[in-house]
């Protein structure tokens, strides 16, 4: 099959064959292909093929199963056996040749991609056609010309030619109903039976042996064959038959209408630029949260709900909002497990991401929900499901947020859909292969997920969903350590912007002691108010309120008061009561101390304690002497032992229990040669850079941006024509260049070249890779290093090894 597919890619123009680029971002993945025979094999992988087919419409895939019940299907014989015309079916069989899944052939036959063939195992209830059934082992010549005279037809010739004959004679339908007229008694029912219900069904194995039965009579005459003794099936083309003219597969090629509402475009404005801060915000408050109290996990796994019901408590959240942005931030990587504190706590992402500008920030959260592979607000059973619990849909929910929101995007400016129903039914016309149950038990929770992210409004579709759904269909999955391209679209990011262009960045003081901010205030603010004050209300207008317990806590934090009143005094006025509270908090806080110590050094003489305790090359560990017999350091243990065997004591560790505890060291584990891709195209180790931690170094480690569809499929084209003029030079310039190499690794460099498989390399510097799909440039192999993540030249002359990669 790939050689009818390679032979019709090398027929396209640079428009046709960009297109099939465009629609199959699989196929022009890293390492992206420069040969059409290396495209074609990856167009014909099953599971890229079967990946392609979920994204796909009604009518594609009902012409595409239609096709595979054809036998030689055409595009006017394929519309007139679905029912419709030539102009009805050509735009959808356009859709599937600009995905390779289908293509015409020189005769005009389509033919289809086998792992279209996969997808169904029995198109339309269909079985296999005539000749599977006819050129199997088990029908000899004896039996195949039997057949041929109980059909009425000439039994001489080769087993093709009767083979085609039969087949011709069964394709028949007025020759098959003709055939019918004259079975025994209960044969048209057993026929019908097998054609509507089958292909295959049990049957009683002994009536297909005993003369005069329908069963036996079926056999005789090639209507039904049985693979095993109790199962029969009806060939393909008698079944279609037998159903009679009148039938057709189902084919609808309009997509079911959904019940629509006129909106206020305005209002559904400003409803986006009400939700995008407050979510920006919200998830802010969460971490901060989890900061002070790390939250911990079920036995089970997941977030227990007297956990999700404590964080909504303390932040202020609704409780659907905090299970919503609690995965929200897991995903984002804003949130993980921490050992050493037992819980869920804020990563060092999350660092970076509050000193983000605010749609940044906001990209980061809808770009982890819109791959999240969770559902935080579909109830099963009534009940929600378990916070950052497993869920058994998986990537299956990702795929239904996805489809509901396209689905929404789809609708007229200035309209809501009016009826969940008609939008289920609308989104399953546009994305058949989901689940339908999985599908209606989820849109609801998408549609109010999608409203606390400020993506939908008054039930339509914000500019901020609307640049979402324009997104690729799979930006990748929820467990993607890289970061997301869907982070930086610039749609995505313009809308982000204006959505959050309303926020207030000031608030209005008031004698009584509140800050009231007339509109959504900026994370900033809302941190600073928050840490300052009590949040009472929220909405249009918050308000927060300001008390002596509110004030000591900011306190506790580290601000003293004239640098909290400063902080302050730059989003608005100080009235006199509060900088007499904060003053008046300010003087009694600190009044009883509790001081931290690291560890306890102890000894029976004091004087040595002594000694210890003025020794100048101990005094970065804060020693102080508590009594004769007791120091305090406020180093910890480690640190503080060997600060006192380097300077010439003998101390060991004791544990709570005053048992002296000594461990034998086990040494560290040397770092890995992760290679990175510098800018240059240069590569390094990361064991180069000690200081740089793999997430630090992820900058450098992506790869070269995919290519443009278009240009792309200009270069393969060009690379297909010129594959001729340079054939046989690759072995003849691999062998005057690459000379440190013995014949046979020669040609293993050559298969690198010319059908592009996998090799490791060794250079005379030292440097190993691992390569592919390679090109030969002057004297140098231009080819995809695996460890680099992009295409590298490297000099024919350098290579001093080449070995096979598993």
């Amino acid at each position: 099959m790939e050689d009818h597919l390679l032979g019709w890619l090398r027929t396209l123009n640079e428009d046709g064959l960009g297109r099939i680029l465009a629609n199959r971002p699989d196929a022009i993945a890293a390492p992206w292909p420069r040969r059409l025979d290396t495209l074609a094999q990856r167009l014909g992988n099953g599971f890229a093929v079967m990946e392609t087919l979920r994204g796909l419409p009604l009518p594609c895939l009902q012409l595409a199963e239609a096709a595979l019940a054809m036998t030689r299907p055409t595009p006017e014989r394929l519309a007139a056996f679905v029912d419709a015309t030539l102009d009805e079916v050509t735009p959808w069989l356009r859709h599937l040749y600009d995905r390779a899944l289908a293509w015409p052939g020189d005769d005009g036959v389509i033919r289809l991609a086998q792992g279209v063939a996969r997808w169904w195992s029995a198109p339309l209830s269909l079985g296999e056609p005539l000749d599977h059934y006819l050129n199997t082992w088990s029908i000899g010549n004896e039996a195949l010309h039997a057949l041929a005279r109980n059909l009425g037809l000439p039994a001489q010739g080769n087993k093709r030619r009767v083979v085609a004959r039969v087949t011709e004679a069964l394709s028949d339908r007025e020759r098959v109903a003709a055939l019918v007229r004259g079975a025994p008694d209960g044969t048209v029912p057993l026929l019908d039976r097998f054609a509507w219900q089958g292909p295959a069904l049990n049957v009683d194995g002994g009536r297909f042996v005993t003369p005069g039965t329908p069963e036996k009579w079926c056999a005789d005459h090639g209507l039904l064959f049985r693979p095993s003794w109790h199962v029969a099936e009806i060939p393909r083309e008698v079944a279609i038959g037998l159903r009679g003219p009148g039938y057709h597969p189902a084919y609808r090629p309009e997509p079911p209408e959904v019940a629509t509402i006129p909106v206020d475009p305005e209002e559904v404005d400003h409803l986006m630029t009400l939700a995008a801060p407050h979510v920006v915000e919200r998830c802010a408050a969460l971490l901060d949260n989890t900061a002070k109290t790390p939250l911990p996990l079920l036995k089970t796994g997941g977030v227990g709900v007297r956990e999700v019901r404590r964080v909504a408590k303390e932040t202020g959240c609704d409780e659907d909002e905090t299970r919503l942005l609690l995965e929200i931030c897991a995903v984002a990587r804003l949130l993980a497990w921490d050992e050493p504190s037992g819980g869920m706590i804020p990563t060092e992402r999350f660092d970076r991401w509050r000193l983000d500008e605010g749609s940044a920030r906001l990209r980061v959260l809808l770009a982890a929900w819109w791959r999240m592979e969770r559902s935080s607000l579909r109830k099963i059973d009534g009940k929600y499901g378990t916070v950052l619990g497993d869920d058994s849909a998986g990537s299956a929910v990702a795929r239904v947020r996805r489809a509901v929101i396209s689905a929404l995007a789809g609708l007229p400016a200035g309209t809501a859909f009016a009826d969940r129903d008609s939008l289920v039914a609308n989104v399953h016309w546009h994305a058949p292969l989901l689940d339908r149950e999985l599908l209606t038990a989820c849109a609801p929770a998408v549609l109010d997920e999608a409203t606390l992210l400020g993506l939908l409004a008054n039930d339509a579709i914000t500019d901020l969903g609307r640049a979402l759904a324009g997104l690729a269909a799979r930006p990748g999955d929820e467990n993607d350590d890289a970061v997301p391209m869907v982070e930086h679209d610039p749609v995505l990011a313009d809308a982000a912007t204006r959505a959050l262009a309303s926020v207030r960045r000031s608030a209005l003081f008031g004698p009584d002691l509140t800050a009231v901010v007339t509109g959504p205030p900026s994370a900033e603010l809302a941190a600073l108010l928050d840490r300052a004050a009590d949040r009472e209300s929220r909405g249009a207008a918050s308000v927060w309120r300001f008390t002596t317990e509110s004030v000591r806590r900011a306190l506790d934090h580290g601000h003293d008061a004239d640098e909290l009143l400063d902080e302050l005094a730059t989003v608005g006025t100080i009235p006199q009561p509060l900088e007499y509270l904060v003053r008046d908090t300010a003087r009694r806080h600190g009044e009883v101390t509790v001081t931290t110590v690291g560890c306890l050094v102890q000894a029976g003489d004091p004087a040595l304690l002594a000694e210890i305790a003025a020794h100048r090359r101990l005094g970065r560990l804060g020693l102080r002497l508590l009594a004769p017999t007791v120091l305090v350091s406020g180093a910890p243990p480690e640190r503080t032992l060997a600060a006192l065997r380097e300077a010439g004591y003998s101390p060991v560790p004791v544990s709570d229990t005053g048992e002296i505890t000594i461990h034998r060291a086990r040494p560290e584990e040397p770092p890995g040669g992760k290679l990175i891709l510098l800018p240059g195209g240069q590569v390094a180790e990361l064991s180069e850079f000690p200081g740089i931690k793999e997430w630090e170094a992820l900058p450098y480690m992506l790869a070269e941006p995919t290519p443009d569809p278009y240009e792309h499929a200009r270069r393969l084209i060009t690379a297909s024509r010129s594959e001729d003029e340079t054939s046989g030079r690759t072995w003849a310039i691999i062998g005057r260049m690459a000379t440190r190499l013995p014949t046979a690794q020669q040609s293993l460099l050559g298969f690198v070249v010319d059908r592009g498989v996998r090799a490791g390399i060794t250079l005379t510097d030292g440097l190993t890779a691992t390569i592919s799909h390679g090109e030969l440039k002057g004297g140098a192999l231009d080819a995809w290093c695996e460890e680099a993540g992009d295409y590298l030249e490297f000099p024919l002359a350098e290579i001093v090894e080449v070995r096979g990669a598993l």
